[in-house]
């Protein structure tokens, strides 16, 4: 074996440096199978139907026959009844309220929370989260709802949403009816309807294509900031509703800055009933919600303090007639029962198509998020195709019934896990809660003021807007990450919601494209106790080899790329091949343009002089060469870090070694893993030519030192060596 600061070789060492070969490993043949065989073989395995295969199908499609069986009554149902009673009390208040950003009448988010918790328990794998109202999406589906309005001819925020007659309007409307009968409300509700039913067949449709796997793409970085920049948007349209203005939601980009000029130039408008209202209410349950949070670990359930504000802030304004003696804009008549089923409005999908699709990617994203992670810390594991459908029928059926879009929601499961939940039986109890709502109470809240309900929103949004304090934190972390969730959130908040997603994707991909052109070349030296690579800039002690330099590349090499791989190696090197022939080039011109100025050289003694002076300029140009390179003859480049070639990046590999050629200095790859050697050999990278040659440009390198061995062996049989060994 050569020792790192040795470079002559004795006769002996060059014997055993002979017998030390490389590890030379046989690949096995990989069985090619016909195109049409594989088509076969899947048609078979996926359109076959045996008894065994059907019954697997229908238990993965419904997860309760799987798990309802082997339930545990006496451990787990104490547990899940506690936590369904608890979810169910939260969701009454936050139900009526969301229905606010959806642009809805508070009826509908009962409709919405009652169907999403049984459909979910159902079809859901998860058995912590609580599927229902999810503020960002009521916000991308009240943005809808508006811009639909208004291309309707509807007027913004007209009296009829104040009389909520949703029960008339919509009791035996066929699909083709809206127009003479249905008003505003109606209108509304029907679009909303429309767009949950798209984003449901869209998520279905990604469940059957078992594109589960989109939801890695959706970093949490990502999610994160487009929820943060999603609540400040929340935030800034309550604020109409604390003030009791009535100014119309604002469409297109910058609603943030729209809303805000709206609000302040309305601001001598201001209800004063409808501001004292929302001031108090803000002052009880700011700190009520900071205590429950508080004492969380100590309390077996959290106190439902949003449901006794609901309670006192109805009777106040009931009995203290706030809507007749001051003007302030409340509830409505909420009906009981059921309304028919309504089939959406057809004509609508093509005008809802796109804002459904970003719908029904966040919401899925969001499900299978919070499902993952409750399951990793439960100790079980869910299905992401499954969760897709799940959260595709919780759209497609309600949406008959007049719900608007729904997801998991991470308040509502903390608050879920945290007060014993076992399993799904805790969403069917929630159900049971609001169903009793819907069939007896429902009509009480009459006289809720829509401050109220804007109050529940705006403390609700405290857990998200908390992240801005995270985000030092975040940059310490990675920096990278922190400017992701800061651009998503920005572009969320100030420019437009559904852009924000759509950014926030983009500059993740960018970022992870600029990574691998972020790559620089490392040489590596050789740990002096045993044969081990690694970087010299990052550890002490470590040597090189002299007339063998190793270098590594930590990333792929392909099209985007490729050069900033050879600029980095040349420039780690110290010697780029294409300048350095083009310098000895422009030599030679030089020389031969010298020589015919002093004269033709026409006889045999002149040739002879000009064929000198350029051997001379050539030797003169590599002794420089040479001593800038340290004696340089040979490298070796690690592959080991590579992940994959294309084509741009095997010709790259190719010139390299060509060009280092040309220059008397042999260029071989080490570590490479077997898709890397597929790669090359498919790229055309080893000669096809016989002989000696050929042979030794396809011997594969398993390791560093086999590679450098090879090469000293080559260097010291040519009779290479430097005079100073």
């Amino acid at each position: 074996m050569s020792n790192g600061n040795d470079c002559c070789t004795t006769a002996e060492d060059g014997a055993e440096s002979d017998q030390q070969q490389p590890l030379i490993l046989e690949r096995l043949e990989k069985e090619t199978k016909n195109w049409k065989s594989v088509v076969s073989h899947r048609l078979k395995k996926h359109c076959s139907c045996t008894p065994k295969k059907a019954k697997s199908k229908i238990l993965g499609f419904f997860p309760i026959l799987t798990w309802l069986p082997r339930y545990q009554l006496r451990e787990w149902l104490l547990g899940d009844v506690m936590s369904g009673l608890i979810v169910g009390i939260l969701l009454v208040p936050q139900s009526i309220a969301y229905s606010l950003l959806a642009s809805q009448d508070p009826i509908y988010g009962l409709y919405t929370s009652f169907f999403s918790s049984i459909i979910y328990a159902l079809l859901g794998t998860s058995k912590h989260i609580s599927v229902g109202i999810f503020g960002v999406l009521c916000l991308l589906v009240g943005q809808v709802v508006d811009r639909e309005l208004a291309l309707a001819g509807y007027l913004i925020e007209s009296s009829s949403i104040s009389s909520n007659n949703s029960a008339v309007l919509l009791t035996g409307q066929g699909n083709d009816s809206v127009g003479v009968e249905c008003d505003r409300s109606c209108y509304a509700i029907t679009v909303g309807a429309t767009v949950t039913f798209t984003a449901g067949v869209y998520q279905v449709l990604m469940g059957l294509f078992q594109v589960g796997f989109v939801s890695v793409y959706l970093s949490d970085s990502l999610l994160s900031g487009f929820a943060t920049g999603a609540s400040l948007t929340i935030l800034t349209s309550q604020f109409k509703y604390l003030l009791g203005l009535k100014i119309p939601r604002p469409q297109g980009w910058f609603t943030l800055f729209k809303t805000w000029y709206g609000v302040l130039a309305n601001l001598g408008n201001t209800n004063i009933c409808d501001l004292v209202t929302s001031l108090v209410c803000l002052l009880i349950l700011i700190p009520t919600k900071e205590l429950n949070d508080r004492f969380k670990a100590k309390l077996k359930a959290p106190i439902p303090f949003e449901l006794f504000v609901v309670i006192i802030a109805t009777l106040a304004s009931h009995f203290g007639h706030f809507n007749t003696d001051y003007g302030s804009d409340v509830a409505g008549d909420i009906p009981t029962g059921f309304l028919p089923p309504q089939l959406p409005m057809w004509t609508l999908i093509p005008n809802v198509a796109v804002d459904a699709f970003s719908i029904a990617i966040v919401g899925f994203a969001i499900t299978v998020s919070l499902s993952e992670m409750f399951a990793k810390k439960h100790g079980y594991t869910v299905d992401a195709n499954q969760e897709m459908y799940a959260i595709g029928f919780c759209n497609i059926l309600p949406s008959f019934f007049r719900c608007f879009t729904t997801s998991a929601a991470l308040t509502k499961t903390l608050v879920k896990e945290s007060t014993g939940c076992q399993t799904q039986v805790s969403g069917l109890v929630s159900a049971l809660v609001l169903l009793l709502v819907l069939l007896v109470i429902a009509p009480l809240f009459y006289s809720l003021q829509k401050c109220v309900l804007a109050v529940i929103i705006v403390v609700n949004l405290r857990g998200a807007l908390r992240k801005f304090t995270d985000i030092p934190r975040m940059w310490r972390v990675n920096c990278v990450d922190a400017s992701i969730w800061v651009i998503t959130m920005a572009t969320s908040a100030l420019v437009n919601t559904e852009l924000g997603l759509l950014v926030g994707v983009l500059v993740s991909a960018f970022c992870v494209l600029g990574r691998t052109q972020k790559a620089q070349v490392l040489e590596l030296g050789r740990a002096t106790t045993r044969e081990h690579y690694e970087d010299l800039l990052s550890y002490r002690g470590l040597r090189t080899h002299p007339g063998v330099a190793v270098f590594r590349y930590e990333a792929p090499i392909y099209y985007a790329n490729q050069s900033l791989f050879k600029k980095s190696l040349y420039k780690c090197v110290g010697l780029d091949p294409v300048k350095e022939k083009t310098r000895r080039i422009k030599f030679k011109k030089k020389n031969k343009q010298q020589g015919e100025v002093a004269g033709v050289p026409n006889t045999k003694s002149e040739e002879k002089e000009a064929v000198g002076k350029e051997d001379e300029v050539e030797a003169g140009a590599t002794v420089t060469l040479m001593k800038s390179s340290r004696s340089l003859r040979s490298l070796v480049i690690d592959c080991s870090a590579v992940l994959f070639l294309d084509t741009a990046g095997v010709n790259a590999l190719k010139e390299v070694r060509k060009d280092y050629a040309e220059l008397g200095i042999k260029v071989v790859l080490a570590q490479c893993r077997a898709s890397i050697l597929d790669d090359l050999q498919r790229g055309g990278y080893y000669p096809e030519k016989k002989g000696r040659d050929g042979g030794e440009d396809k011997i594969v390198f398993f390791t560093i030192a086999d590679a450098v061995h090879h090469v000293q062996s080559l260097s010291v049989s040519n009779g290479d060596c430097d005079s100073k060994c």
